[in-house]
């Protein structure tokens, strides 16, 4: 029974390997593939080809498995073949799910750390409950599992993560210069010696990095390469720069030959290095099950001292893992999500909306660059200064011409700079993570090249800094999650195992293949609608919202009123949340907008998206106005300042009434789409603007006689605010919806008359829909 319930855990351990690798390449994608995809060099198919046969070939010159799967964090000899077993079940379920959370956020991590601080709270768990069980004192854990290599890792982390992003940062600001971002001269005169250097660094990297360890290298061959490494270098220089020089020659763009062949090389090394990540722990329980089937003779409190042993991986298993990782590259939504995370941070482009928010730390940190860039300016010489800034004039696009995240220079010094950091530290038997490395390189090089101005440095340093803090966390949470598992696994035994791993399988399949996130669902809603049924969702929503924000606003002031905190807090993330609808909602038109296969099957014109953005982008600065007051009066609150009472307080009342009564208003002009209904919501709309504006004017009279202080003035004044903006932005909703309707109801009554088909393009060049607040 034993031997059967092991067998069938090694079954599901190695299935859940094929589950990791798929979750483990989503994330790990980035490092070889936002090069190439950033730059639009080649099209999706030749990069992902390219990538494809450097995973497969680097699965296949694989040196085996890394001996951190077997012994690195425990020793192996101190745990039995149950002990090792579920050890193993905790890793693989933590590290799997872990995973898939990072993939979801769209957030880069590091697969080797995650994999080692899971193996160190399995183990830990472990050996804390075998002492237990024996009744020994804890201290002796440290005969079950080595710490010391936590210290190293860690350590790594914070060097990896410095000299990346240094180095990215030095050589991109060399290669700037040498070459500006009009490089089309320069290359004519450079190009043969940068295709030169570039492509012996990117052999360099794949001779000590990738084919080193494998099979088919002796070692007379490897002492030949180490004794005449300076002499192949410059051979392979020469022979690379003048082919470098015959393409830019021939007019041949040399930059896509260098991205290609570092993509190759970087997806070489993951496959050939990072492969144990995923596998190395399922096929270490294979050979522990191996172990126990041919030595143990049904003893289950046999030791598994095997595993200290070196031990190669099959060559069918490696062949099948790269053929699962290159079935993921091409199938993987997740991995386009974290791969635009990295290009999003060291894009060039600004003004557009960025992925991460500001936070207090990005904006210190920019604040003190920004001071810093300032005594560099002035303690320059003119002309340095003059001739650096005339290298980083900006190239002006073409009509039509997209403009691409970042130019083929840095992508080329991204993928070289991270080849040299990881070949150098392997050389030197350094524990580096290329994620670590590829991530920090990309951010150094962007910085450089001057990616990080005014408008988007603060939000680009607040997601490095988010996805820095995401690689500690991760192995934070490996470590807990492993620990959370084992507790699990070793109280309940081997059947709970058996039950809770098909379970995450279950589970990362449906959230990876079978649901869909909240913004595609609408986004594949709006796609399948027509104009009228636009029409007919605005409609439905308008009122809808303005009722929720009336809500919100009324519970604060009540609230406020009945100086109540806590309750205040409650609406402030009710508020909050709202918006963040209201932001999820209007998101779904970005991608309309720029999806070109959406568009081309799109049943609505784009007219009518142009309204349901224009609606709900005015919805959503309502709701941030409500929610900006409720912020106020909880401040006012929490501060413990003097509460509104009087005729004030009534004012306030009085007009939330009246704003209660313009909901029914709304409704009715949705349902009504005729001239006469909306020119009544107007109406009433402007009379209650004028009711404010008089309440405004009185304040200024009643601050003396009442003696308010100048927080209950603000309050108010903020209130009264409030008040304005939600009535004007939902009467600049109310025309939009009203154009929408003539748009819709135009268009049929010509097609009646007519007897033919709406057009698909309609246009609303003469209409304004700017909000016009009073």
């Amino acid at each position: 029974m034993f031997t059967t319930i092991v067998f069938c855990l090694v079954i599901m351990l190695l299935l859940l390997a094929a589950l990791d690798l798929f979750v483990g390449v989503s994330n790990d994608a980035c490092n070889f593939l936002n090069s190439a995809l950033g730059t639009k060099i080649a099209p999706l198919s030749i990069v992902l080809v390219v990538a494809s046969v450097g995973v497969i070939a680097g699965a296949t010159f694989s040196s085996g498995m890394m001996e951190v799967a077997r012994k690195g964090m425990l020793f192996p000899e101190m745990f039995t073949i149950k002990d090792m077993i579920l050890i193993f079940v905790s890793v693989m379920v933590a590290d799997v799910i872990l995973l898939n959370i990072f993939n979801s956020f769209g957030l880069p991590t590091s697969t080797t750390v995650s994999i080692i601080f899971e193996l160190l709270g399995a183990a830990c768990f472990a050996a804390a409950y075998k002492l237990y069980s024996m009744d020994l004192s804890f201290s002796e854990i440290f005969n079950y599992i080595k710490l010391d290599k936590t210290a190293t890792i860690v350590s790594a982390i914070l060097l990896s993560v410095v000299i990346s992003f240094i180095a990215g940062m030095i050589v991109q600001f060399v290669c700037r210069v040498a070459f500006s971002f009009s490089f089309q001269k320069s290359v004519k005169a450079l190009g043969g010696i940068f295709a030169g250097l570039c492509l012996t660094a990117i052999f360099y990297f794949l001779v000590m990095k990738g084919a080193k360890g494998a099979s088919f290298m002796k070692p007379e061959y490897l002492t030949f390469m180490k004794e005449n490494m300076f002499a192949i270098l410059s051979s392979v220089f020469v022979v690379f720069a003048v082919i470098g020089q015959l393409m830019v020659l021939l007019n041949m763009n040399v930059f896509k030959l260098i991205v290609l062949a570092g993509t190759f090389a970087l997806a070489f090394s993951f496959a050939g290095n990072d492969l144990v990540n995923f596998v190395g722990v399922p096929l270490a329980a294979l050979d522990c099950f191996n172990y126990y089937v041919d030595y143990g003779n049904g003893d289950e409190s046999m030791l598994m001292a095997n595993l200290n042993d070196s031990a190669a991986a099959s060559t069918t298993w490696l062949v099948l893992s790269g053929v699962i990782m290159c079935i993921t590259l091409w199938v993987s939504k997740k991995a386009l999500q974290v791969i635009q995370t990295s290009i999003n941070l060291s894009s060039s482009k600004s003004g557009s909306r960025e992925q991460f928010g500001a936070s207090t730390l990005g904006r210190i940190i920019t604040r003190m660059g920004l001071v810093l860039c300032a005594i560099v300016y002035r303690s320059m010489p003119k002309n340095a200064l003059k001739c650096v800034k005339g290298r980083y004039e900006p190239v002006r696009l073409e009509k039509g011409q997209e403009a691409l995240p970042f130019d083929y220079v840095r992508a080329c010094i991204n993928l070289v700079v991270a080849a040299v950091l990881i070949s150098v530290a392997t050389s030197l038997k350094l524990p580096l993570s290329t994620t670590y490395v590829t991530f920090m390189v990309a951010m150094g090089t962007s910085f450089a090249d001057g990616a990080w101005d005014r408008e988007t440095a603060v939000f680009r340093i607040s997601g490095v800094l988010t996805v820095i803090a995401g690689w500690f966390l991760t192995g934070i949470c490996a470590f807990t999650m492993a620990l959370i598992v084992g507790l699990v696994v070793f109280n309940f035994g081997l059947v709970s195992a058996l039950i809770l791993t098909p379970l995450v399988f279950g589970l990362v399949i449906y959230s990876n293949f079978f649901k869909k996130s909240k913004k595609d669902a609408q986004i594949a809603q709006l796609q399948s609608q027509n104009d009228a049924q636009i029409l007919h969702t605005v409609s439905s929503a308008v009122p809808n919202y303005f009722r929720r924000e009336l809500d919100c606003f009324e519970k604060s002031l009540n609230a406020f009123y009945e100086d109540n905190e806590i309750a205040l807090r409650k609406v402030r993330n009710k508020s909050a949340a709202l918006g963040d609808r209201l932001s999820l909602k209007r998101s779904t038109y970005y991608a309309l907008a720029t999806d070109a296969e959406i568009l081309k099957d799109s049943n609505n014109t784009s007219d009518s998206k142009f309204f349901f953005y224009q609606v709900y982008s005015n919805m959503r600065d309502a709701s941030e106005s409500v929610h900006k007051v409720v912020d106020q009066m909880l401040n006012h609150v929490a501060n413990r300042h003097n509460i509104l009472a009087g005729h004030l307080k009534d004012s306030v009342f009085e007009l939330l009434y009246k704003l209660n009564n313009i909901e029914s208003d709304l409704k009715y002009v949705c349902d009504n789409p005729y001239r006469d209904a909306f020119e009544t919501v107007l109406k009433n709309c402007k009379k209650l603007n004028h009711e404010i504006d008089k309440w405004q004017i009185r304040l200024v009279g009643t601050i003396s006689t009442e003696h308010l202080s100048i927080h209950q003035s603000e309050i108010y004044l903020s209130i009264l605010q409030a008040m304005r903006d939600l009535l004007n932005r939902y009467m600049t909703v109310c025309m939009q919806e009203h154009a929408l309707s003539e748009l819709v109801y135009g268009n049929a009554e010509k097609q009646e008359k007519v007897g033919k088909r709406v057009p698909e393009k309609t246009t609303t060049s003469n209409i304004t829909f700017e909000p016009q607040l009073v």
